[in-house]
Parts: C-alpha cells; sequence; structure tokens
C-alpha cells in the first residue's frame, strides 16, 4: 500500500513540477449555448427471444398483461389463458436525442430489465415508443440487443462478468419528432460556463468584445450575453460560431476533492499552503490466534482439548517524525506528503486538518 501510494504521490510531484502550458482554451470547450441542450427520452417495451431467462409470469404480472396486449393488437386474444413462457422480458428504456436531431436520423438507446429476467443475451426488442417528459412521442426503438456482460453456470459452478440484465442497441431508435430551435432568429444568446466563475467569465467577455467591440457582455459568474454588434452582417448565431474558437485563460477555484469511499484524492495546481508542521502516526494493534491442542498422557483417561494461543502487538508510532512543510505550491505539499508515507486514509484526515488549522488554501469538497 505504502509503495503504490508513494507512486501515486511522484505523478504527481512529477504533474506539479512540470512546466505550465499556455493555459489557453477554447470558448467552445468551456461554455454551453443557452437552449441548446440534450432531451431525454424514456419508454417500456417487451424483449422476446430470450433462451428460457426471461421472466417468471407469474412473479411479473405486468410483463403477462405486456404480451396479452400486444397480441390483441395483432388479433391474436389470450385472455383467460395461463402463458408459462419464460422466452420474454418486460425492459425499460432510456435513449438521450441530441440537440438539432431530425426525423429519420437515429440515436443509441440502453435497455434495461425490469422484472426477474436472469440474461438479455441473444434478444430482440419489439417496437417501443419513447417519450420525453412533455408526454409527446419523440422517437421509436427497435432492433437485437448486445449485452457486454456473460454468464455461465454448471452444477456445481458458475461464472460470470459484467451486468447481463442490461443491453444497448447501437442506432436502434428512429427520431420521430423535432425540437423546434429559433437559434437563427434570436437577437442575443447566452454563454452558461460549465464551471461558473466571475474572473473567466470577464475574461470571455474582454475576449469576444476585443475582437468585436461591444458584442458580450457578462451578466453573472455563469452566464456571458453576446449580441450581435451594430452594423454587423449575420445574424447572432454566427457571431457565437465565430467567437468559438478564441482562447481565454480559465480560472478555478482552489479546490481539494476527497472520496472518503475510495480513497481517491485530487488537488488542482492552484491549491497553496502556508508552512505547517506535521505528525503522522497510529496506533496499530494486531492480534493473532494460534490455538494448540493438548493431547493426554498415553494410557490415561485425560481428554483432548484446545488450548487457546493469543498474541497481541501493539505499534503505537513511535517512529513517526515530524515533518515540515514550507513553500506555496502544490508540489511543496505532495513532496511533504510523500516523505511522510502517508496512506491514502491519513492522507484525507491530514488534508482536513491542515484546513481546520488555517494553513490550506482551498476549498475542500468531499464526496
Amino acid at each position: 500500500m505504502y509503495r503504490l501510494y508513494g507512486s501515486m504521490l511522484a505523478l504527481l510531484l512529477a504533474i506539479a513540477g512540470a512546466p505550465e502550458a499556455s493555459g489557453q482554451t477554447r470558448i467552445k470547450d468551456i461554455v454551453d449555448v443557452e437552449n441548446v441542450r440534450e432531451n431525454q427520452l424514456v419508454g417500456y417495451g417487451l424483449v422476446v427471444g430470450l433462451a428460457g431467462t426471461g421472466d417468471r409470469i407469474r412473479n411479473a404480472p405486468f410483463t403477462e398483461e405486456s404480451m396479452q396486449s400486444m397480441l390483441e393488437r395483432m388479433g391474436v386474444n389470450i385472455r383467460g389463458t395461463q402463458m408459462r413462457t419464460q422466452n420474454v422480458a418486460a425492459v425499460s428504456i432510456t435513449a438521450t436525442m441530441p440537440p438539432f436531431a431530425r426525423s429519420g436520423s437515429r440515436i443509441d438507446v440502453q435497455v434495461s430489465a425490469l422484472g426477474d429476467a436472469t440474461s438479455l443475451q441473444g434478444g430482440t426488442l419489439i417496437a417501443s415508443s419513447l417519450r420525453a417528459l412533455d408526454g409527446e412521442i419523440y422517437a421509436v426503438a427497435q432492433g437485437p440487443l448486445a449485452v457486454s456482460g456473460f454468464k455461465g453456470q454448471g452444477a456445481a459452478a458458475s461464472v460470470s462478468r459484467g451486468v447481463t440484465t442490461s443491453a444497448r442497441i447501437a442506432g436502434g431508435a428512429i427520431i420521430e419528432r423535432e425540437v423546434p430551435f429559433a437559434l437563427r432568429s434570436s437577437t442575443s444568446l447566452k454563454l452558461a460556463l460549465k464551471n461558473p466563475d466571475f474572473t473567466t467569465a470577464d475574461r470571455i467577455a474582454r475576449a469576444i468584445n476585443g475582437r468585436y467591440p461591444g458584442a458580450a457582455q457578462m451578466l453573472d459568474p455563469s452566464t456571458v450575453e453576446v449580441r450581435g454588434a451594430p452594423g454587423s452582417q449575420g445574424s447572432v448565431i454566427d457571431l457565437v460560431t465565430q467567437v468559438g474558437d478564441l482562447e481565454v485563460k480559465v480560472d478555478q477555484p482552489a479546490r481539494v476533492v476527497i472520496n472518503e469511499a475510495s480513497g481517491t484524492v485530487v488537488m488542482n495546481s492552484d491549491v497553496r499552503i502556508t508552512p505547517v508542521a506535521i505528525a503522522q502516526g497510529g496506533l496499530t494493534i494486531t492480534v493473532t490466534e494460534a490455538p494448540q491442542v493438548s493431547q493426554p498422557a498415553p494410557f490415561s483417561n485425560g481428554q483432548t482439548t484446545v488450548v487457546p494461543r493469543t498474541q497481541v502487538q501493539v505499534n503505537d508510532g513511535n517512529g513517526a517524525s515530524l515533518a515540515v512543510i514550507n513553500g506555496p505550491s502544490l508540489q511543496s505539499l505532495v513532496s511533504g506528503l510523500n516523505t511522510l508515507g502517508v496512506s491514502p486514509r491519513d492522507l484525507i484526515t491530514i488534508l482536513q486538518a491542515i484546513k481546520s488549522a488555517g494553513a490550506l488554501q482551498a476549498e475542500i469538497e468531499v464526496q
């Protein structure tokens, strides 16, 4: 663990000590245009053709009801009969409709089992409608499923990899309804920063105004409004297209992101630390059980018994040393923590303690 974490800290140190790049980023990579967004679609359907791995009809009444309704629409009446097939599974269907998607274009769909089906391998999705939150149908999905996982089972052993109750259909849905956009007739558009920041928003407005005077205005840390410059040719959407390649330096607040579940710590290059001394140590107690068998003497009336033997070792961290971290950069912080040889779990505690001491000039975000 220590060797692995030492390598991780060495990598962070190398990144922190590397010469800084130009730091310029295109405006189109850090903003979204107002109302130009994806739309989430959801649907319900049936997957057929499963090799006995579908829903058990008695346990999934919605699957039985869906099968009866589908067959009735095809002129087959099976009301009042008991179906025992396990080749059908009820599934939920989700898809993401990209902006400006046109009728007839195709999008990928994700299919997930709703009942107690054990695998969707080899199944085919029957034509199913996909709706948005407004209740309107925007796409129709159908096609054979592609399952990335697999499962094999014998009399005494089984093997599985991935999830067999979730599948994907590449290009499995056809767009039937378009989402209207009226960008061409707009007189102004708002650019929404993906990471809101006062400095970055101001730099974006200045960069646009430097090329097209009076065309941009910062409204708040997350929004820059773009208007057609007086006397300019073309619409505001043409202007947004032209300013997308302008480059600005992105500013970001100093932040340390901690995921306590996985022990992951990520710090950006703006993290600063004032001189601080850290002593890292811990109490480790190791308990080892080594029971021994006690045999009675030959020809005696004694009984064989198990005698417990317990060994306890205590390490109170007497070898821990006090390390001084003195420097304003991330490189100094990584070097100091690497000197201590701390584990990921200890690093989380140390960073929180440094923050409490007022020596860490960064925001800590715990996930």
